[in-house]
């Protein structure tokens, strides 16, 4: 695999093997961290309909509805 290039203190260069790899586990740490919020988010959400329409099925309008969780 081609190195990466980069520039320190104003030279570009290709990256040495050691950069490379801590280049690469940062890029798939941060992929793994913006999955893991993508999947908190998609949680949160199913979490906020679930609850709107447990509310509904108590005979609760959406106007009351929003009134108690801003939703």
């Amino acid at each position: 695999m081609a190195n990466i290039k980069t520039s320190v203190d104003g030279v570009i260069r290709e990256m040495t093997d050691a950069e490379q790899a801590e280049y690469d586990a940062r890029q798939k740490q941060n992929a793994e961290q913006e999955k893991l919020e993508k999947e908190e988010q998609t949680k949160k959400l199913e979490n906020q309909a679930s609850a709107k329409k447990k509310l509904k099925d108590l005979g609760l309008t959406d106007d009351e509805i929003t009134a108690l969780i801003g939703v």
